[in-house]
């Protein structure tokens, strides 16, 4: 059992070696630390296999540096945000109709 998350140089270890395993077609395992981003594109190219093109692998680099970088979980922060102020929006906008 993992105690702690994995640290940037074990991720660069499991990315490779999924990214490893989807260029042979395999899918991509649980418990990899991984984020949505990047097991997405990683599973774009076990869907593509045995066609799998530069731009998949360079989509799937993309996400993993987004991953790193941080800039992957502050997008998904941001929609969100933006999900409950536009349910927090219509919930109003259902109130003042209940009121009319």
């Amino acid at each position: 059992m993992r105690n702690a998350y994995p640290s940037d140089d074990e991720l660069r270890r499991n990315f490779d070696e999924v990214l490893s395993d989807v260029m042979q077609g395999r899918g991509v395992h649980t418990a990899t630390g991984l984020d949505e981003d990047t097991q997405n594109a990683l599973w774009a190219i076990t869907a593509a296999h045995p066609n799998v093109t530069p731009e998949l692998i360079d989509a799937a680099r993309r996400a993993f540096a987004g991953q790193l970088d941080g800039s992957n979980a502050a997008r998904w922060r941001a929609d969100m945000d933006d999900w409950f102020e536009a349910r927090e929006q219509r919930k109003a906008a259902r109130e003042q109709q209940g009121h009319e």
